[in-house]
């Protein structure tokens, strides 16, 4: 499953672990990283403290198991989403909305990714690191075919990731907004025309 944690033998020891991530995840949702403790962790899954150390050696290996199933997740959902796309154009489409989505079912997502910053920088960087590597691979297809204008793939990677964050951050999870369709269209907007006339 993933070197921070230990993979359960049985099916209800899959269980427990299930109960111990959610619970993590809602108790780094509402008290972050430091303010939240394994003893908040296990009472909220409904566990034993020592249970809680079958699985992950620390409180940093739950988080970043977290992280990196988050990672995955979204990459997931967006390979998913743009799996039978023709163009760029798109996959940006499909794409963004794949992750407005994710945003709006999982509205904890920036409380455990932002907050690595400050837990490890490493890890930040980690996160984004890879999501960048997935995108200039597709970037560097798209340049070569004349759908992309040249501009340094890693660059655009960080650009394009910028702006789908920090639109889901304001208006998804700040502003409770729940229209992806026209934040969408927005989106694409800059995209397809740029900024400048």
């Amino acid at each position: 499953m993933s070197e921070y944690m230990i993979k359960p033998k049985t099916k209800r020891g899959e269980a427990t672990l299930e109960k111990l991530i959610d619970a993590a995840a809602a108790v780094f949702y509402e008290k972050g990283f430091h303010g939240g403790s394994i003893s908040d962790i296990t009472r909220r899954a409904g566990v034993g403290n020592g249970t809680f150390y079958i699985y992950f050696d620390s409180k940093l290996s739950v988080y970043r198991y977290l992280l990196v199933e988050y990672g995955k997740r979204i990459r997931a959902k967006s390979n998913q989403a743009i799996s039978g796309c023709t163009t760029r154009k798109d996959a940006e489409r499909l794409g963004i909305r794949s992750f407005f989505e994710f945003v709006l079912e999982d509205q904890g997502i920036f409380n455990i990714i932002w907050e690595s910053l400050y837990i490890d920088k490493t890890l930040f960087d980690d996160f984004y690191t890879t999501f960048s590597k997935f995108y200039v691979s597709r970037l560097k297809k798209a340049q070569e075919s004349g759908e992309v204008r040249d501009i340094d793939p890693q660059v655009l990677s960080y650009v394009l990731m910028g702006i789908t964050n920090f639109v889901a951050l304001n208006s998804l999870v700040l502003k409770q907004e729940k229209n992806i369709d026209f934040l969408v269209d927005e989106v694409m907007k800059v995209l397809e025309k740029g900024i400048f006339t």
